[in-house]
């Protein structure tokens, strides 16, 4: 019996004048118990489809054919008819909490609040069904949590809340929207857990959607593949891995972290050594500001990357992996060693510092955010070679040009604005503008995560192409265990600022040799 009926579905927004059509004809069924994955990459009209079940698409948006949710038309239904589906039968997750939680009310307040609007419960009723839920979700201790604001959880937690208040009037559909994208391996294995548990207990029906095919693998009964606004193929998940029929589904399939890194040439210099490097912010209280403690993000990392070489720095969030990173590039304070091509970086001065500066480069881990909007592409990649004092005047369009094609850009879209490009073209933005002062070291700070399966495969083969033609000397930083096997020649393993494993990466990876490591791995690859 089918939860869920979508048969023709087509929406079609205004937008500058122009009628834009984001979903074509979509048509597929949700069943009783059953878990079904909306996959495709950015764009392909998963979330649009989504959102217009329950009708919380923007007033610009036109919406089209059937929709049924257990035997009731939702287009066209009135807002006090959606109303009480929406939360009630049909309830959403979406991909970053942090957004969807109320950054100004307590997480007691948050989950009250949808108790009294939808059942009326309030006092020690629904104080009683809040702690029920926490309890259900996972989340220890509880009730010292029902105080706490979203800030002070969590990434793990505050998606566990989402979820607890998803659940919050028993919802028979649950819409699961990029759940676990933010999230670090171990916790998304959680949350994955999880979700499979409630779907078993709770009689859930699941809409999950995803660009993470293993994902899809590990949860879903049936697979919609989504290309451009279309189910291009659907069937059971198996039969879908096995054999797929679609060009894209073949290519979406097909797009897993393969190979590894480019040989170290034999006799590579030692580009970047640090010996004993620690990183603790004091903690101050009271009037005069006396430190009482230390906030440890790292204690005594010790690594060493030479030219054309790889250093993959994992550990989930919070474990240091980014402020060691900060702190080799003397952006931010440290006691120990940072030599950087055989120079003592940390008794240079700023003023000394700068001329070090174009050999270290960074890519960070949003595109979008890290490029300004006002510039053009050309400005933006452009902008070292004048900060640097190497501006080659008159030449600087050709150098940039250059450069567009090494990252494969079309250098006749230099003047266009980061907001006209794909996020993975932001990317090789991005990384043009570090490449074009052809640094020793760029340190690459999840580089690949917020980016499509298929995109990630294309910036990963990227990268390695340009170490192997420039001798790079790479400081790989992600929580992502299979691109940090295609990318790194040694591994570095993190756990709330302790180097807790390291070594060469093939050897960590197949034979890891403490718990966390061995945890990561599992989380990772199901072993």
């Amino acid at each position: 019996m089918s939860v869920l009926e979508v048969k023709n579905l087509r929406v079609t927004f205004r937008q500058d004048g122009r009628l834009i059509e984001a979903v074509k004809g979509v048509s597929f069924t949700v069943d009783k118990g059953e878990t079904v994955a909306l996959v495709g990459e950015s764009g392909s009209g998963k979330s649009v489809t989504a959102l217009s079940t329950v009708g919380l698409l923007a007033d610009t948006a036109a919406v089209t054919g059937s929709v049924t949710y257990s035997g009731t038309q939702m287009i066209g239904a009135s807002e006090r008819a959606l109303r009480r589906v929406r939360g009630n039968d049909i309830s959403f997750i979406f991909q970053e909490p942090m957004t969807s939680l109320n950054p100004l009310h307590t997480i007691e307040k948050q989950l009250a609040e949808s108790l009294a609007l939808h059942q009326g419960l309030t006092g020690d009723a629904a104080r009683a069904r809040i702690m029920e839920l926490l309890g259900k979700v996972g989340i220890r201790e509880a009730e010292s949590r029902l105080g706490a604001y979203p800030h002070q959880l969590s990434g793990g937690q505050r998606q566990r809340v989402m979820i607890a208040m998803a659940l919050a009037n028993g919802p028979e559909l649950l819409v699961a929207d990029e759940p676990t994208t933010a999230l670090d391996v171990t916790i998304q294995a959680q949350i994955l857990d999880l979700l499979a548990g409630l779907k078993r207990t709770e009689g859930l029906s699941l809409l999950f959607i995803t660009h993470d095919l293993g994902i899809v693998r590990r949860i879903a009964d049936r697979v919609c593949v989504m290309q451009g606004g279309e189910i291009v193929e659907q069937g059971l998940t198996a039969e879908i891995f096995a054999d797929p029929q679609h060009p894209y589904t073949q290519r979406l399939i097909a797009a897993e972290q393969k190979g590894g890194p480019p040989p170290v040439p034999e006799g590579s210099a030692e580009v970047l050594r640090t010996d004993a490097l620690r990183i603790w912010f004091p903690i101050h209280k009271g009037l005069l500001r006396k430190t009482v403690g230390h906030v440890k993000a790292v204690n005594d990392a010790t690594l060493s990357v030479r030219a054309g070489e790889t250093l993959g720095i994992v550990g989930e969030s919070g474990s240091g992996k980014t402020t060691l990173a900060l702190a080799i590039l003397r952006l931010i304070g440290s006691t120990g060693t940072v030599t950087f091509l055989g120079r003592d970086l940390q008794s240079h001065s700023r003023a000394e510092l700068r001329s070090l500066r174009r050999e270290m480069q960074v890519v960070f881990q949003d595109p979008y955010g890290s490029l300004s909007p006002r510039m053009t592409v050309e400005e933006i990649i452009a902008e070292g070679l004048g900060v640097h004092g190497v501006d080659p005047g008159h030449n600087r369009t050709e150098m940039v040009a250059g450069i567009m094609q090494e990252v494969g850009l079309d250098p006749a879209t230099m003047q266009r604005y980061p907001h006209e490009f794909s996020g993975g073209q932001r990317q090789r933005i991005a990384i043009a503008r570090a490449m074009i002062l052809r640094p020793k070291l760029v340190v690459l700070d999840e580089p690949t995560s917020a980016l499509d399966m298929t995109v990630q495969v294309q910036i990963a083969d990227l990268l390695r192409d340009l170490q192997r033609k420039w001798g790079l000397a790479y400081i790989f930083i992600s929580h992502d265990l299979r691109v940090i096997r295609a990318m790194a020649h040694k591994v570095m393993v993190m756990q709330n600022g302790d180097v807790v494993e390291s070594g060469d990466c093939e050897a960590v990876f197949t034979n890891p040799q403490t718990p966390y490591t061995k945890a990561l791995m599992a989380a990772a690859f199901g072993a």
